[in-house]
């Protein structure tokens, strides 16, 4: 089983940002401080900032709230800093000097904790990491975290500490610089640590219910923003006439402050069930933008973002309508008071209308939900799902949801029309990413299962397929081919009825193996008797090893502190790599990397390489390996103290084999020969393997003959003269046969 790998720790946390492309993206990772090499790093004392006076905060807040503007709805308070790794933290030099830069940040009795990277400079292969005592984790950032860009706002942390680390190797010492000009202190419960999700009013309606069915795609436009490190606000991406998926994104002018560059917009904040209302993904977010245009005279700010939301996001660019027609009826997708997304709709017209001396669409009474402070700059679509405005404010709210004012887009139009466009007229519809056109008849393998990697003394297999419909109509019959490469195909119609998008399992019958790699193949064609629009995913393979006849061996290695030096591997004694491991995380001292063998008869290498120099053992930790057999028989043990490294070998014999009779299972001629034999393989049916060994046990030749062929030629004339023994293993068992070859 060549360069089988292993896989061994699974790391995680509440919050992970993880996935490709330039945002506020993390690239995955542990930080050494949450791991078990924290004890090596120099211990970092927090800065400790000034008490926040929640109450009066909030007697504030419902204050500014009561004059209508509906944003941004603040959750904290914002403290000036001046924080910087060459005036706070401690740095830490690794063994292979690297170095570690910590600061903790205590911000007492908040509820949660964000900030901003003034100066964000990660030179390459250097990683910053966010996280709390319980273990909540943001990153690795890295500099395309942000797009490139020398600055970069971080989004919330639960709690009232966190620690930021900054790893960075020993070849770009000194390059890089982290410096945090404002922290801010959430005095609002926006996690919901201390209560449910919901600190809207009652009468707010979850995108995900029912309501929210006809506008599946608009939802995905809307995003919830962080302005000012310090407050909510709501805006949606829109699409261009040139539809070419620029992140231009929507909201109100009265959203805006001076750190609008360092805003952070996350999207899909979405509750997974209607009632009651549950958490949505907190990691799908993009950090900065740039501000194209605005105006108070209708409240409005366009937006670019600096990077496009990753493919993995599956956002939506909202159409938009500048017409001066008045909508029919109209919808509203938010976040009020930071919550989870909303939605809202109203039967009536918009009515033209002015708020606050805004051009404004009036919403005279909401039908289902409302609005409230959050929801400024959330859009207004018409009864097309096309944007008509975005919110400024008004007096609605559960208990009186009347009175609604939106900006007019029709109005703002000559200010924005250079970016949107102005050659697709008054009304553009909305733009899918990557949008797929549809497909009628798709029958698709889409995975091969209950099969393991290695099958360990098994002779034959009954795996099962996934056949799913990617079509747009009822798959009701296939015809199903599958086969073992080298071997006999196998065809049956397969018959059912799977729903477009629906996927079923089928299982297949027993299937004969050979001893050594093989590789299944499930294909499926012809769906509803026609032709397949899209053959490319028609077909699906899996490659295994099957060792039979089998034992097991194990190898359980113990790691030190610096797993990445230590690299293994097995081979056969003619050199084929069948597992190997390595290198592994470092600061993970006494993880044990246990790794199954299922070996046969004959020889074979072990070899394990440390590239310091100092094994796994004893100052960096307690590391020691050993490799034993089921009954407890030690092949190889060592208590870690090996340099560099070693190789030793190990032998396996005795272990059972079924034995053909050789008088019917293998006939050879001539035999002496020249080099030049016939294999008369007509007693088999299937695969057949074919070894042949010199007189020492060394393979010359190993190949497979596939199953129907009645002979086949084996050529050793470029051999020496001498005595060889041909192995034939078939899924019955073994057979063998000396030959002699004469020059």
């Amino acid at each position: 089983m060549k360069d089988l790998k292993t896989k061994f720790w699974i790391s995680c946390s509440l919050i992970l940002l993880c996935s490709s492309g330039q945002a506020q993206i993390g690239y995955g990772g542990r930080p050494i401080g949450l791991s078990r090499g924290a004890s090596l790093l120099t211990p970092t004392h927090a800065v400790t900032l000034p008490t926040v006076d929640h109450a009066s905060l909030i007697q504030a807040d419902e204050a500014a709230m009561a004059t209508g503007v509906k944003g941004p709805y603040r959750f904290g308070y914002n403290h000036a800093t001046d924080l910087g790794m060459r005036t706070h933290g401690t740095w830490t030099t690794l063994r292979n000097g690297d170095r570690v830069w910590q600061l903790s940040i205590h911000c007492p009795g908040a509820l949660s904790i964000n900030f901003v990277f003034d100066r964000f400079v990660i030179p390459e292969g250097a990683k910053v990491y966010v996280y709390t005592p319980e273990q909540v984790q943001l990153g690795a950032f890295d500099q395309s975290s942000n797009g490139g860009r020398s600055s970069m706002g971080v989004t919330q942390l639960p709690g009232e500490r966190i620690t930021i680390e900054y790893q960075e190797p020993a070849a770009v010492a000194g390059q890089g610089e982290l410096h945090i000009d404002q922290v801010t202190h959430g005095y609002r419960d926006i996690f919901a640590m201390a209560r449910d999700l919901g600190e809207s009013g009652a009468c707010n309606i979850n995108v995900i219910c029912p309501e929210g069915d006809d506008w599946r795609d608009q939802i995905r436009s809307v995003a919830i923003l962080t302005t000012g490190g310090s407050g909510f606000c709501t805006g949606s991406l829109v699409n261009n006439c040139a539809e070419d998926g620029t992140p231009y994104f929507l909201t109100a002018n009265h959203c805006l402050d001076e750190d609008v560059e360092n805003w952070v917009f996350r999207f899909n904040w979405d509750s997974p069930v209607c009632d009651p209302t549950e958490n949505g993904p907190m990691d799908q977010t993009v950090s900065g933008c740039t501000l194209l245009a605005n105006s108070g005279g209708t409240d409005v700010a366009l937006l670019e973002l600096n990077t496009v939301p990753p493919e993995e996001y599956d956002v939506y660019y909202s159409g938009w309508d500048h017409s001066t027609t008045p909508a029919q009826n109209m919808t509203g997708i938010h976040h009020p008071r930071g919550d989870i997304k909303k939605i809202s709709h109203s039967d009536g017209s918009a009515v033209l209308g002015t708020f606050l001396g805004a051009d404004c669409w009036r919403v005279s009474v909401w039908n289902d939900g409302t609005t409230e402070p959050g929801s400024s700059g959330s859009g207004l679509w018409n009864q097309n799902k096309q944007l008509v405005g975005q919110l400024y404010g008004g007096a609605a709210n559960c208990a009186n949801s009347v009175d609604d004012y939106y900006g007019r887009l029709d109005v703002s139009w000559p200010l924005i029309e250079q970016w949107l466009g102005n050659t697709c007229g008054d009304t553009l519809g909305g733009w899918e990413p990557n949008e797929v056109v549809p497909i009628v008849f798709d029958a698709a393998v889409t995975s091969i299962t209950q099969i393991a990697e290695l099958q360990c003394g098994e002779d034959t297999i009954t795996p099962v397929f996934t056949l799913k419909n990617n079509g747009t109509v009822p798959l009701t019959d296939a015809t199903i081919t599958y086969g073992m490469v080298g071997g006999d195909p196998y065809v049956f119609e397969w018959s059912g009825n799977l729903l477009p998008g629906q996927t079923g399992t089928v299982g297949l019958p027993a299937i004969p193996l050979l001893s050594g790699e093989n590789i299944l193949t499930v294909n499926c064609s012809a769906p509803n008797g026609g032709a397949d629009q899209v053959p490319l995913n028609d077909t699906w393979s899996f490659t295994f090893t099957a060792s039979t006849p089998a034992a097991l061996v194990s190898l359980i290695l113990t790691l030190d502190n610096y797993g990445s030096d230590v690299t293994w591997d097995l081979q056969t004694e003619t050199g084929v790599e069948l597992y190997s491991g390595g290198p592994y995380s470092d600061m993970e001292n006494g993880v044990v990397d246990s790794v199954a063998f299922c070996l046969s008869n004959g020889c074979y290498t072990f070899t394990i390489n440390d590239v310091y120099g100092d094994g796994i053992c004893c100052t960096e930790g307690d590391g020691e390996l050993v490799i034993r057999d089921e009954f407890g028989f030690v092949f190889v043990e060592s208590d870690g103290q090996y340099g560099d490294g070693f190789s030793t070998d190990l032998c396996l014999v005795d272990v059972a084999v079924n034995e053909l009779d050789p008088t019917t299972a293998i006939r050879i001629q001539p035999n002496p020969s020249g080099g030049l034999f016939t294999l008369d393989l007509s007693p088999f049916t299937g695969r057949v393997q074919v070894t042949v060994l010199d007189a020492v046990g060394r393979s010359v030749r190993r190949f497979v003959v596939p199953g129907g062929m009645a002979n086949t030629k084996l050529d050793l004339q470029s051999g020496s003269a001498g005595t060889y023994l041909v192995l034939l293993d078939h899924a019955g068992g073994r057979a063998m046969q000396r030959i002699v070859v004469e020059h």
